[in-house]
């Protein structure tokens, strides 16, 4: 792993050249890099498959393009995916890159694969464990601008990624909501970021309950964080608009008394995936400066046991004034998301909104791990998200919120209850409750990540473990909006 990636211009970089299979065409008129091309298609076994990579000499790489109408960014990122595992190896100082014209157009998406697919989590790592040393860092150059500044682009993404791989690697002994607060006031003076914090006691006045009732039975007292974004410079389309984020950030979930068994509770210290993906959009947001005003809202908080813990069967009075009746404890992301949402409505009065959550195992159910699911009110705002999702590679699939979906949480002595015992429905259960909690006429979507998260086993992109998604689709969607 390299300490860092830039892009900028040293001495003696090893030559990339990226090449089509069915066209071997070299992607620069400079003789050696045609020369380079020739041997390698020379080469047995050697056919320009999509990130296939052969050595020729000492300071030439071709690396394969597959074939022409397949490239898109998502096969960008994995080409820049499989080169990261060379360059891992091979630990050069600098790379320079001679693209034909149609990747040139994707160095963001190659950027990201590279700087992505090279990360691991060895915070932790103690005495024991034989420490792979990191890299000096890599340097990476092209000959035209605009490459090199997409390249930068793809940058800043991919480490605002893989900051939010960290934040969700960070076991639940280190990560408690206060920790959170830390990491997001860190962030606000590095990155020129307004910051607050609704601690416990303020949270009790505001009249909180979801929030207060999951983490009061936890030592580490739950919290909302709010960061803003709010650049001197608007975009003319984008003056009027305040884009709200609200990511889910439950720092360990135990269950509550609705405890999880047969060793459910492992992992779930990835429950905060969803604030993970927001604070993470926000780095890359202020690094980018995107001229419009952005606001993220992270609701932290550690669903354990004690004697002051909530129960099934007590009935609760959220932010809004609408009362819940808990019938289970382990149902708690909605009821801390539901007050940071009615919070942020009324007091940050967002043009649009988007929150993020692992909330569901029936999303995984449905969609398994390969798509998160979208709830949205909205048809224009629905359209910017599946398009962000497209041109990010972050897949999204549309599932019902109908009136009638609305009515399955509805209770019989509160307002609502926080999980109907019926399994009929049950990805669509937990967007119906927050539907509760949202101004009817704000254009809003929920997406669940539960299944996306993560990852058991190690991807072309990413390692076994959290995966960061949905920064890069939080990102591309903002940019659009200004």
């Amino acid at each position: 792993m390299f300490q860092s990636i830039a892009v900028r211009q040293v001495r003696s970089p090893i030559q990339i050249a990226f090449v089509f299979s069915d066209d071997r065409s070299p992607p620069s008129k400079d003789a050696a890099v045609a020369a380079s091309v020739s041997a390698a298609f020379a080469s047995p076994g050697f056919r320009a498959d999509a990130g296939e990579c052969l050595l020729v000499g000492h300071a030439s790489l071709v690396v394969g393009l597959g074939a022409k109408k397949d490239l898109n960014a998502s096969g960008a990122r994995t080409i820049g995916a499989r080169l990261a595992k060379w360059l891992d190896r091979a630990a050069p100082a600098a790379i320079e890159l001679r693209a034909p014209v149609q990747l040139q157009s994707l160095a963001s998406a190659l950027a990201e694969g590279i700087a992505i697919a090279q990360w691991r989590f060895d915070d932790l790592d103690g005495g024991a464990t034989r420490k792979e040393p990191r890299r000096a860092s890599l340097a990476m150059w092209a000959d035209a601008t605009k490459t090199r500044e997409a390249l930068a682009r793809g940058l800043v993404v991919a480490d605002a990624v893989n900051a939010a791989r960290r934040f969700g690697a960070t076991p639940p002994n280190i990560c408690t909501p206060q920790w959170v607060d830390a990491q997001a006031r860190a962030l606000a003076r590095k990155a020129g970021l307004k910051h607050r914090v609704i601690d416990f006691r303020q949270a009790q006045k505001l009249g909180m309950g979801g929030l207060v009732n999951v983490g009061k039975g936890s030592v580490a007292k739950p919290c909302i964080t709010v960061l803003e974004h709010a650049p001197r410079r608007l975009a003319p389309r984008a003056r009027g608009k305040h884009l709200v984020l609200v990511g889910k950030t439950l720092t360990y979930d135990t269950g509550g008394y609705s405890l999880k068994v047969n060793n459910g509770m492992k992992g779930m210290k990835y429950d905060k995936m969803g604030g993970a993906a927001v604070l993470g959009a926000m780095q890359a947001i202020a690094a980018l400066d995107l001229p419009i005003r952005v606001t993220a809202v992270l609701g932290a908080a550690e669903n354990m046991v004690n004697g002051e813990s909530y129960r099934p069967d007590d009935i609760i009075t959220m932010h809004n004034g609408v009362t819940v009746e808990v019938t289970n404890t382990d149902a708690e992301g909605r009821l801390v998301l539901a007050d940071a949402m009615s919070w942020a409505c009324r007091t940050l009065k967002p043009t649009h909104m988007i929150d993020l959550a692992t909330l569901t195992g029936g999303v995984v159910t449905a969609l398994g791990n390969f798509s998160a699911g979208l709830f949205c009110n909205d048809p224009s705002l629905r359209a910017g998200i599946e398009q962000s999702a497209a041109a990010t590679g972050e897949k999204v699939w549309a599932l019902p919120l109908w009136p009638e979906h609305r009515d399955f949480m509805r209770g019989q002595h509160a307002d609502l209850i926080n999980s109907n015992p019926s399994r009929m429905a049950h990805p669509i259960q937990g967007a119906a409750f927050l539907s509760f909690f949202v101004d009817d006429a704000l254009p809003w979507a929920h997406v669940d990540i539960a299944g996306v998260a993560t990852t058991e086993s190690a991807t072309d992109l990413c390692a076994a473990g959290p995966t960061g998604w949905g920064v890069r689709l939080l990102v591309d969607w903002v940019r659009g909006q200004a």
